[in-house]
């Protein structure tokens, strides 16, 4: 029997266990994963982060995500940041990521947040994937008898962004499953929910693809910021206020790599079986 060692991470509440990949071994099975993840007879986690040997040269390592339902996701915002901080033994500087879609440049600031270049927002409906006749700032879609308007966007995985009111009665619960296996989404997708309460602040509850609602969501805070600049409602820089946190997101616009940075915090470490 091979034990595996892990650390237990967590960012705003979005918490993840980090295991790094023995020697000819891949990936739990699903099943182990959903037990690994159950948070009365498990370790209990949003996301297992698999770490393995960087496949670029020059990263530090390579990794990919797994959901609670054992579902594999392409991305993990806050998980990247996680990876980073361990990854630089918690010294400050910068290093390069081998993500699941490809390089990823990350840095330890000094006061122990981490920033991760998240890339250009991509907002081509077949990059998402979203089934789209053409393609817009908005789309219409129908849930539950509602025609709703949202907003879609990928950076590394899909999101769906919708605006609301106030964030704190929006129907997370409800809607998210809904829009999250809607048929215009192939892979499925991230659903966030956007009050915004001005050019430089947004709050935002999200119920993530595979997992339900958690309580911070790295890329989706980032699909956020993007859809909402991309609709003139945001500013370059908007702080993103999520129930676990607060995140930052730098996005200039068209042309440029999008910005994310907040916190990430080593929680404890142990070993599973195999």
């Amino acid at each position: 029997m091979t034990r595996i060692p892990f650390t237990k991470m967590q960012a705003l509440g979005n918490d993840f266990v980090l295991m790094r990949e023995p020697d000819s071994a891949g990936p739990l099975q699903p099943d182990r994963i959903r037990a690994l993840a159950d948070r009365r007879t498990g370790i209990g986690f949003d996301q297992l982060l698999w770490l393995g040997p960087p496949r670029t040269p020059g990263a530090a390592l390579s990794y990919r995500v797994f959901n609670t339902d054992g579902s594999e996701a392409e991305q993990c915002g806050n998980g990247a940041r996680c990876i980073a901080r361990q990854a630089a033994g918690g010294k400050p500087g910068r290093l390069v990521l081998d993500a699941p879609g490809g390089p990823l440049p990350a840095e330890l600031h000094a006061d122990g947040t981490v920033s991760i270049a998240m890339g250009e927002p991509e907002f081509a409906p077949a990059r998402v994937p979203f089934l789209a006749d053409s393609e817009g700032p908005e789309y219409p879609i129908a849930v539950d008898g509602r025609q709703l308007r949202i907003g879609v966007v990928a950076l590394g995985n899909p999101h769906a962004v919708l605006q609301v009111p106030d964030v704190a009665s929006a129907p997370v619960a409800t809607l998210g499953p809904l829009l999250e296996r809607h048929e215009c989404f192939p892979n499925r997708a991230n659903i966030g929910f956007m009050e915004v309460a001005g050019r430089g602040h947004i709050r935002l509850r999200v119920f993530e693809r595979g997992v339900g609602e958690t309580r911070a969501c790295g890329s989706g805070a980032c699909a956020a910021a993007a859809v909402g600049r991309r609709l003139g409602l945001l500013d370059a820089n908007v702080r993103v206020s999520l129930p676990g946190g607060d995140l930052h997101i730098s996005w200039p616009g068209p042309g440029s790599t999008l910005l994310m940075r907040g916190e990430a915090i080593s929680v404890f470490e142990g070993t599973i079986d195999a």
